[in-house]
């Protein structure tokens, strides 16, 4: 899970602070509960493995609308981030 922060993050267990690196990304955005968000995952990744566009570097997830907006699943939104490099400026 990652949790944007402009504060100084103490570490706590597991959970230690990390400086993601900028990186460009093929983005997809599922609408809805995770429980299907592998076809959403599935549809950006054969995007990115068509165009031969993908770098190997960790997935990134960004949720813009989840449990803390809303309690219905249904209007949960995650940002899928695949990483690629660029094809032009």
């Amino acid at each position: 899970m990652f949790i944007p922060t402009e504060q100084t993050v103490t570490p706590v267990g597991r959970v230690v602070p990390l400086t993601v690196p900028a990186a460009e990304l093929a983005v997809a955005v599922h609408h809805g509960s995770p429980s299907d968000i592998d076809l959403t995952y599935g549809k950006l990744g054969a995007y990115v493995m068509k165009h031969e566009i993908s770098v190997d570097a960790p997935l990134r997830e960004n949720y813009l609308r989840g449990m803390t907006e809303t309690p219905d699943p249904a209007d949960w939104d995650t940002e899928i981030g695949w990483p690629i490099f660029r094809t032009h400026d």
